[in-house]
């Protein structure tokens, strides 16, 4: 006697009065932000569950471990270095001695794949992967990056970082996202667009783009007008290009695969931290982008929660409506790219012909021809009889070759025999 329960009323599509149903407070908190690509404009955001229950912004004030959402700031790093997205990196095990003892980083399936290309490490979120990477490129370099895309004021240069264990803000993170968005311009968010005095003078604009032909009457019909932007550019085109196509990667088969279905294309990464304290999405179509994150304001699990299977249908419900509103295109593509199509299981080179679910189409940049069939272990030894897990492929394993024959790729992974003990060569 004297309980209470809150509950909602449910009606039918003719308004008509159905049932009650059940509802509750969440113990659960989070934050949702999402911003225009190319101003910065922020286009909605939420601190929390109700602001009458708490007015912290999550979004802004709550210092969270970003999880596998960082590795992109990893992957961007080594991209500049010289990688590429068909470069091979041995996904093995590894033993770290810290001041607090031995380190064993393993993936979220408890298992190893071997040499793999970079573009399924980061698809499929592979921690040992980002490690081995981490390590080959230096903390220093991947601290440089993540502080100049501004997730850290001053990134601390160990391992685990890597894997995103230093706490930062969705507001921080959603932004530097965007930066992968535009290309790798250098976009600041707001909440204020403008500024005017009481006679309609512009006193404060935020957005500093010029539109050199806006107020032309002579603009032909459905031609956009021309923008300037003189923007500090923080990261190198084509590079931006890469890192965007293998995210995309991660929507269309890798671990946000099942959560996301809009109709334009839709690059992202997933984050989930140990125990799942928290969890992640952060995507971007060509013009909006827009992140996620849940988890208790006082740290603790949410079981088998994870970034793909709780915070990535936030993202899709909220874009829904968004695309219809805002569209969106394809990913422009910059000058400097070279295509060639490599297997994604093997990072192999293909013919320009070859078709098949293991083809992709991957951007070098022009003048560089990479050098196919290098192997990366990250400078940490590694043993010839380790359990190895065959990747799993596709059906379709076949291509058609130039000449119009079939001929099967990508069969089993590089043999360990042929990977050195550590150092870059």
């Amino acid at each position: 006697m004297g309980d209470v329960v809150l509950v909602r009323e449910k009606t039918g599509d003719d308004g008509a009065f159905l049932n009650w149903t059940l509802r509750q407070v969440p113990e659960v908190e989070g934050a949702f932000m999402a911003m225009d690509v190319n101003t910065g404009r922020v286009l909605a955001m939420q601190g929390g569950f109700s602001y009458q229950a708490s007015v912290f912004n999550r979004a802004t004030q709550a210092r969270r471990q970003p999880g596998s959402a960082f590795k992109p700031f990893v992957y961007a790093a080594a991209l500049d270095s010289g990688y590429t997205p068909a470069t091979i990196v041995v996904d093995a095990p590894i033993e770290i001695n810290t001041p607090d003892g031995l380190w064993q980083p393993q993936n979220a399936s408890g298992e190893y794949y071997g040499p793999t290309p970079l573009r399924t490490g980061i698809e499929q979120s592979r921690n040992l992967m980002t490690i081995r990477l981490a390590q080959e490129i230096g903390m220093e370099t991947v601290a440089e990056y993540a502080e100049r895309f501004g997730v850290y004021d001053d990134m601390n240069p160990y391992l685990s970082n890597a894997l995103g264990s230093q706490e930062t803000t969705l507001f921080r993170m959603v932004a530097a996202y965007a930066m992968f968005a535009n290309g790798g311009e250098r976009v600041e968010p707001t909440l204020v667009d403008r500024i005017q005095d009481r006679y309609g003078n512009t006193i404060y604009r935020h957005d500093q783009r010029v539109c050199t032909d806006c107020a032309d009457p002579s603009l032909p019909p459905g031609e956009g007008p021309h923008i300037e932007s003189h923007r500090t550019r923080i990261m190198n085109a084509v590079t931006a290009y890469e890192l965007t196509s293998m995210l995309e990667g991660v929507v269309r088969r890798g671990t946000a695969a099942k959560a996301i279905d809009l109709p334009v294309p839709i690059a992202g990464k997933t984050g989930t931290t140990n125990e799942a304290k928290d969890v992640w999405f952060i995507g971007f179509s060509s013009n909006i982008v827009a992140g996620c994150y849940i988890g208790y304001d006082t740290p603790r699990s949410m079981g088998g929660a994870s970034g793909g299977g709780v915070c990535a249908p936030v993202f899709q419900e909220f874009m829904k409506p968004v695309v219809d509103r805002f569209g969106g295109s394809e990913f422009p593509v910059p000058e400097g790219c070279s295509f060639i199509n490599i297997d994604r299981f093997s990072g192999a080179r293909l013919s320009d012909d070859a078709t098949g679910d293991n083809v992709q189409s991957e951007c070098f940049r022009a003048g560089e021809e990479p050098v196919f069939g290098v192997t990366f272990d990250g400078g940490f030894e590694v043993s010839g009889d380790l359990p190895l897990v065959e990747e799993v492929r596709s059906a379709s394993r076949n291509v058609t070759t130039s000449t119009g024959q079939t001929a099967t790729v990508g069969e089993g992974n590089a043999s360990f025999g042929t990977i050195s003990s550590g150092g870059l060569y």
